[in-house]
């Protein structure tokens, strides 16, 4: 029942959403725009996302090695069932299928591997709020509500990345001081089921005590992003638009912060809004600006999500795997 709520207010979000995309949008004229897009950019384009995600692959792995030394080649293709999962369940479930999956094949604790993800999200939000705020300036017409919006996710970032680093690097005493809690406020089997999934979760922290990981963490969060705007040029080149490369960071920007709101999966809506809104900013007609982002997220959802369907198979999955990643307690 819960699912089911959560679905059809995701759809809601989503519908508004494509509203607000599709304002001052002829139909027409996208489909036009489409049918001329030159097919060799949009191939060069998926061609280099799939570079991204093999530094996602790479930036993994070392937010997990302190918990195992995983190979790019092992999480490659776990990354891409994650992907695969988000573009077609709600509430970004290809997160939790990530961490299910790399406990089935490598015994990586649930909980380490979340920290991790967690992780993860908390650095590719604050670049692309980088991203966006190194932008702004040749934008035209984005207004008050939005900057200041973006200076309140900027705030909740920093405090994010301090919290997160504070247990790195505080992990004993906070282990031991959550045990001292635990044993007064819990009953001894509940006390003892959290403390194990606490330290586990401190665990997938551990890597970021190293600074030398810590930078070459934030530099393949960059490198990931940079790689993807990279794709986001090709698609303009495709359909003949010619923007400043920083225009496309912020545009990249927003389309992704804009599926922090919760909508539909693959971002339907929220995506295509963001994407719609930075184009326009950059004096891109809107209709123009609608075939672009539609292109765009078109070669983002198909590739990857085929590919992930072939390899779910290929490592034995399925489907109810993906429930039971959304449903399954969070064990040792």
């Amino acid at each position: 029942m819960r699912r089911r709520w959560l679905f059809w207010v995701g759809i809601a979000v989503s519908v508004a959403f494509l509203y607000l995309a599709l304002r001052n949008v002829r139909l027409d004229e996208v489909l036009d725009l489409i049918r001329g897009a030159q097919l060799a950019w949009i191939a060069l384009g998926i061609a280099v996302y799939f570079l991204s995600v093999a530094l996602r692959a790479q930036r993994w792995a070392l937010l997990l090695s302190s918990a195992g030394h995983l190979r790019v080649g092992q999480l490659y293709p776990i990354v891409i069932i994650g992907y695969m999962g988000n573009n077609i369940y709600p509430a970004r479930i290809g997160e939790l299928l990530r961490a299910y999956v790399l406990r089935q094949s490598y015994a990586m604790p649930f909980a380490t591997s979340l920290a991790s993800i967690l992780i993860e999200r908390v650095l590719d939000s604050a670049v692309l709020l980088g991203f966006v705020v190194a932008g702004l300036p040749i934008t035209q017409g984005i207004g008050e509500n939005l900057r200041l919006g973006l200076l309140a996710l900027g705030a909740a970032l920093v405090v994010g990345i301090a919290l997160v680093m504070v247990m790195s690097i505080y992990a004993r005493p906070i282990a031991e001081r959550a045990e001292q809690w635990v044993g007064h406020l819990l009953p001894r089997r509940l006390g003892a089921t959290f403390l194990d999934l606490f330290q586990r979760f401190l665990l997938g922290t551990q890597s970021l005590k190293s600074p030398r990981v810590f930078l070459a963490t934030l530099a393949l969060t960059l490198a990931t992003w940079l790689v993807e705007t990279v794709k986001y040029w090709c698609v303009a080149h495709a359909l003949g638009i010619s923007v400043p490369f920083l225009g496309l960071m912020l545009v990249n920007g927003l389309s992704n912060l804009f599926t922090v709101i919760p909508g539909a999966p693959g971002g339907i809506g929220t995506f295509d809004a963001g994407g719609v809104l930075g184009m326009v900013s950059l004096g891109v007609q809107p209709s123009l600006a609608f075939a672009y982002v539609l292109v765009l997220h078109a070669a983002l959802w198909f590739p990857v999500t085929t590919l992930g369907f072939a390899l779910m198979i290929r490592e034995g999955l399925r489907w109810s795997d993906l429930s039971r990643a959304e449903t399954m307690q969070v064990s040792p």
